[in-house]
């Protein structure tokens, strides 16, 4: 068995369902594949069938070998079972080998017996095999002897080799479902790689014993016009099999990265925990503190826990900043001196300026990684479609890495020059923001504000827009267009780390911008990403409110792209740490709400006795009132 799981795998599929481009980027990886053509050449006259030849054979690297067996059916079974261990086949496609075994000129024969032997020689073969094949069992039976002899042969082919192969993959209308061996369904968060009944390894628990440092280990994708990108970056392995914490635990993603689909919007990658996040910030309240509290800080502690699925989070230990180095050709760099982004990258590698000497401060790791040069937006798409889903890819297996060495938090920068106004009209593209105002003044080396550069970066992104102004938005379309090279893999490591549970804290233009990409993608993406503090900058900002993030800084901090997010990291490792060690308030140490005290007693005065009407001393009127005295004539006297 190879390490993905499976070492030969019979891949099915109706005509133009994609099952050999599915095929192919199963091997793409290999360093060397070994192309074997079953299907006749044809009639010279028959220019489409020609055409379709033609586009299989363009398809192919040019580090592929190709082999033809049509003159032969038989030899077909040779070819497989003379394959070396280190060797990689690719065959394509059954229903051309069934074609010339039923061909006229190679009858009479027994072609049960060559079925029988072809899979035999695939169930022995030692190299790693990938067979193409149509299924033509979901089609009406045939009118025609010849047609109905085609599909029995075919059908008794298929059913023979995929009962050799290890897995079996159906392909409809592109989307691929496992039939056999390896599977892409969901894996639970917290519990480890497993291991089907049958025996058949899926790619994450196969490569889960394959040795870190042995020889055993998954290759680095193949990039287009990313060379050195690619060689910078070792094999990957895939995590150990007891890493079922929440840092690494593994996801539905994986198997979609060992098996080489391609990256598409709509993808199911996981969220945090929506319950331990609230729980963490009640928990704070009853921590023994002498003030308030945390403030705008319980917002960490919240996205801590929920990122890290307990109530208590703990600092992040292991740090890794990548630094995407990608320059943006045109308009987009104006006011930019020529080599000044090479210069910073030189300087990061070297473990010299402000970005290596804060992450030396902090203990984080720090790694450059070369994007490929965008070309002028305003005249020009930034990328092509190949390279977009290169650089996905890559940015995925960057998260990868960082998961298999046991990182707990990246930080996302870039020093590339244009990356302003890259980000800039991917902001304007996806959340219809007007260039002039996301764009940040261009400040030369000598602390001058340069607005002859700003406006040609706006009327790069102007002219960039309004080339662009009938085309899709989906989020490859806007990255080979408008995006480059950085942005791109960006968006593959927010995708590739929120496959594995890794948070990204973004810093800068070109991190929130891969963020608003990434919707499209897998909308659960933003929900891992955390923002420190905008320094100041406008795209930053709106960005920041069309993701929904806040920040948790108003530093206004402008130290370059990665700087500013090393230099907030050291207080929010506190807070986490200090969130985590804080005992229970003693009036609560018991579990229980602390006492009422029992309202004061008033005071006690005496009563005032109440009002009686006085009594007459002896007989007499009964009232009070003074007795009126009357003269001679009846009148009162005064």
């Amino acid at each position: 068995m190879s390490v993905d799981g499976w070492n030969t795998v019979l891949v099915l599929g109706g005509i133009r369902s994609g099952k050999s481009e599915f095929a192919e980027s199963l091997v793409s990886e290999a360093p060397m594949v070994r192309y074997v053509a079953t299907a006749p050449e044809g009639d010279p006259a028959d220019t489409e069938w020609a055409a379709r030849l033609a586009a299989h054979r363009a398809r192919r690297p040019g580090s592929w070998t190709t082999e033809e067996t049509a003159g032969d059916p038989r030899r077909l079974a040779d070819v497989i079972s003379s394959a070396e261990p280190n060797e990689t086949l690719l065959v394509d496609d059954l229903g051309g080998w069934v074609t010339v075994l039923l061909d006229p000129e190679h009858q009479p024969a027994d072609d049960t017996a060559t079925i029988a032997e072809l899979a035999a020689a695939v169930r022995a073969c030692a190299g790693r095999l990938v067979l193409v094949s149509p299924e033509v069992g979901l089609s009406l039976v045939p009118t025609t002897p010849v047609g109905r002899a085609f599909t029995d042969a075919l059908g008794a082919t298929n059913r023979a080799v995929a009962d050799a192969c290890d897995a079996v993959v159906l392909v409809v209308a592109g989307q691929p479902s496992w039939l056999k061996g390896t599977t892409t369904a969901p894996v639970a968060a917290t519990a480890p790689p497993a291991t089907p009944a049958s025996g058949a390894a899926t790619p994450a628990s196969a490569a889960a014993a394959a040795p870190v440092n042995g020889t055993a280990t998954e290759p680095t994708p193949e990039l287009v016009a990313l060379p050195d990108v690619r060689n910078s970056t070792p094999p990957l392995p895939v995590p150990p099999a007891e890493s079922g914490t929440a840092w690494a635990a593994p996801t539905m993603a994986l198997p979609m990265v060992a098996t080489g689909l391609v990256i598409q919007p709509g993808m199911e990658l996981p969220m945090p925990d929506e319950y331990t996040g609230p729980q963490a910030v009640d928990r704070l309240a009853t921590l023994d503190v002498p003030g308030a509290g945390l403030g705008v800080l319980e917002r960490l502690v919240g996205f801590a826990a929920a990122t890290q699925g307990t109530a208590t989070p703990a600092p992040w230990a292991s740090v890794r900043v990548l630094l995407l180095n990608g320059d943006h050709a045109g308009g987009a760099a104006a006011g930019t001196r020529p080599g000044e982004s090479a210069r910073r990258a030189g300087q990061a590698r070297a473990g010299r300026g402000a970005l290596a000497r804060l992450a030396a401060e902090c203990g984080a790791s720090l790694q450059v990684v070369d994007a490929p040069t965008a070309g002028p937006i305003e005249a020009e798409a930034a990328l092509t479609a190949e390279q977009v889903e290169s650089a996905l890819r890559y940015g995925w297996r960057l998260a990868e890495e960082a998961a298999e060495a046991g990182v707990q938090l990246l930080v996302l920068a870039a020093c590339g020059a244009g990356t302003e106004a890259a980000a800039a009209a991917v902001l304007a593209a996806t959340a219809g923001a007007e260039p002039p105002a996301v764009l940040g003044r261009v400040i030369t080396d000598a602390g001058e504000i340069d607005d002859a550069a700003w406006m040609r970066r706006c009327a790069a992104v102007r002219d960039a827009l309004h080339r662009t102004r009938r085309s899709s938005r989906g989020a490859k379309e806007v990255l080979a267009e408008i995006g480059g090279g950085d942005v791109a893999i960006a968006t593959g490591v927010l995708l590739g780390a929120t496959a594995r549970r890794i948070p990204v804290m973004l810093d800068g233009p070109v991190g929130v911008a891969a963020g608003l990409v990434s919707r499209d993608l897998a909308g659960q993406a933003r929900h891992w990403c955390l923002l420190a503090d905008h320094g100041g900058d406008p795209a930053v900002k709106l960005a920041a409110d069309v993701l929904g993030l806040t920040p948790l800084l108003d530093l206004k901090l402008d130290l370059g792209e990665g700087a500013n997010a090393l230099v907030a990291l050291p207080m929010l490792r506190s807070v986490l740490a200090l969130a985590a060690a804080l005992p229970t308030h003693p009036s609560l140490a018991a579990g229980g709400e602390p006492d009422e005290p029992e309202p004061a007693a008033e005071p006690a005065t005496e009563e005032e006795p109440e009002f009686a009407e006085p009594e007459p001393e002896g007989p007499g009127p009964t009232s009070t009132e003074p007795e009126e005295r009357v003269d001679a004539s009846g009148r009162r006297a005064d």
